[in-house]
Order: C-alpha cells, then sequence, then structure tokens
C-alpha cells in the first residue's frame, strides 16, 4: 500500500491507475473494525476489473464546531496505515490541512447542503457541521474522481446529506451506504468510543440495547411521542445525557408524528464527554433487505 500526503503525489498515483474502477473510503482516521469493513467492501469485484481502493485520513477542521474534540480527536496515522493495508487499501490519502486547503479556511468556497436536511438531528445540534463534511467530500470527489464512495451508516444524516449532494451536483460517482458494525454487546463502532472508560463503556451500551427494544416493541401505525419519550426516560436512567430522540422519514429527514412506513428512529446522547449516535429503522411490515433511496442514490441495507 502507498502513502499519499500530498496531491501531486495522489494525481501521480491515479495516473497509474489505468482503467480499472476507482473505489474511495473517505474517514478521519482512528480506523477501527468498522472502517476495515468499508475498505473490505471498497474492494469487492463488482464487474469488469479487480477495484483499486483509496482510503483518505483527514481529521477536517470544518465540521468541528468551536467547543469541540477537534484538538483531541485521535490521530495515529501509522497505525492507520496498517489498518488499512491490512483490509487491502491500495493507498492512503493523507493530506494536512494546508495541502488540502491551500487557501486557508477564511476565503474557501463551501458546499451548503438544502436546510431541510440539516433541520433536526445532529443538524440542529452542530450548526455548520454539514457543510464542513460535504466541503471536505467534494473537495476530494473532485481531486480523485472514483467511480465508487463507500460511506457508514452509522451517521444516517450524514449519509443521506452526501447523497442528495452527489445528486445535487451530477457528480459522476456512485453512492454505496455500508451497514453499521458493532461491538458484541451493540454498540456502535465509532473512533470516538476510545474516549470511554471502562464504566462509561458499559453505560454506552445501553444505547443501542434500548434502541432495540423500541424497534421490537413497536405495533401498527403507532403516534411517535409516546415512544420518543419512553425512550428518553430510559436513556436518563442509563445516565446518558440525551441530545436528542427522534423519529424521521429516512430520506426526507422531516418528523414523523405517527409511525407510517419506514421510520427512523435516532437519538444523540453524552456518556461523560463523549457523544455518541446510533439509529434503528422502525416499520409496520416484516422487514426488507434493501431500499432504493432518492434518484441516483442507490439501495441501504436495513
Amino acid at each position: 500500500m502507498e502513502l499519499l500526503q500530498t496531491i501531486a503525489e495522489l494525481r501521480r498515483w491515479l495516473a497509474e491507475g489505468n482503467a480499472a474502477p476507482l473505489h474511495f473510503v473517505p474517514t478521519m482516521g482512528a480506523l477501527h473494525a468498522g472502517h476495515q469493513n468499508l475498505i473490505r467492501r471498497a474492494g469487492q469485484r463488482r464487474s469488469g476489473a479487480q477495484p483499486r481502493v483509496l482510503v483518505s485520513v483527514f481529521v477536517n477542521p470544518l465540521q468541528f464546531g468551536p467547543h469541540e474534540d477537534f484538538a483531541r480527536y485521535p490521530r495515529d496515522l501509522a497505525s492507520d496505515a496498517q489498518l488499512a493495508a491490512a483490509a487491502g487499501a491500495d493507498a492512503l490519502f493523507a493530506p494536512s490541512a494546508a495541502e488540502l486547503y491551500p487557501e486557508g479556511e477564511a476565503d474557501l468556497t463551501r458546499i451548503q447542503p438544502p436546510e431541510g436536511l440539516q433541520r433536526g438531528l445532529c443538524g440542529a445540534r452542530r450548526p455548520g457541521h454539514f457543510n464542513g463534511v460535504a466541503t471536505v467530500v467534494v473537495r476530494l470527489l473532485a481531486l480523485i474522481r472514483p467511480d465508487r464512495l463507500l460511506l457508514g451508516e452509522k451517521d444516517w444524516q450524514q449519509l443521506v446529506i452526501l447523497r442528495r449532494v452527489v445528486a445535487d451536483l451530477g457528480l459522476p460517482v456512485q453512492v454505496e451506504g455500508c451497514p453499521t458494525q458493532r461491538e458484541p454487546d451493540g454498540l456502535a463502532l465509532s473512533s470516538r468510543n476510545r474516549y470511554l472508560n471502562p464504566q462509561q463503556r458499559h453505560q454506552a451500551a445501553a444505547l443501542p440495547r434500548i434502541l432495540r427494544a423500541a424497534a421490537e416493541g413497536l405495533a401498527g401505525s403507532a403516534p411517535m411521542a409516546p415512544l420518543l419519550s419512553r425512550v428518553r426516560q430510559q436513556l436518563e436512567q442509563a445516565q446518558l445525557v440525551v441530545d436528542y430522540v427522534e423519529a424521521t422519514d429516512p430520506f426526507s429527514l422531516q418528523p414523523r408524528p405517527q409511525l407510517a412506513g419506514l421510520t427512523v428512529l435516532a437519538v444523540a446522547a453524552h456518556c461523560g464527554a463523549t457523544r455518541l449516535i446510533d439509529h434503528v429503522f422502525l416499520m409496520t411490515r416484516a422487514p426488507i433487505v434493501a431500499i432504493d433511496g432518492p434518484a441516483g442514490a442507490g439501495k441501504s441495507t436495513v
């Protein structure tokens, strides 16, 4: 696996690719088994030639708020390179902020996704976050021009927003959502889990357990308010500090006051100083394997 740290090195590597499909996995580093699953999926042959897999590692300052964890976000490029290579990556692009944003951040051209997709969930609590995410991803897509972009489903709102940005800008890349990877006790894999001490790690496992119980206990076309209140109460009883508990349409992300078809039940909560997010899909029928997203969005396993 090659380590690329400048745009010139990236362009040289891209030029050597001949006609092989290029599959891209963007990350902020602190790689774990969930990232490795994305990388392995990226390396799967769909049709034609074996794809080349490019992983990026970049802790993007644009997506952190003034009181968030940009300064302490875990950074270990040597470990990231080892894990990416073990999962089958062909190259790791790890630019500095000066390399990716040579004119600085103040006058940078930025991408602003639709406000309607940012009005709830994390968008309401982290103003500017998804503008920063969309800006860096579009910048990377413009440099790399991959055939396929692989993203985890753990941050469902981010996946929906990036699919919409790609569709609206007419970018020639297929977006593939990949199922959330979990620990044996159900906790969604996340780079921020390493912030948790052993006691907090035990507490954090209540989050997926409560969500799973909420999904399994539904029957018929139920109003959402009692369920949301019950989930919030259970999270608080587990000593998690709740940021939000919301039910939304899976694609428009608009609030769902009543369970009607496929619905996302999403939660953000703090365990100590660590912010955790997770979601489950609620449905009034038997589960399905895949659902169609908006035009050009492909399919997502639910």
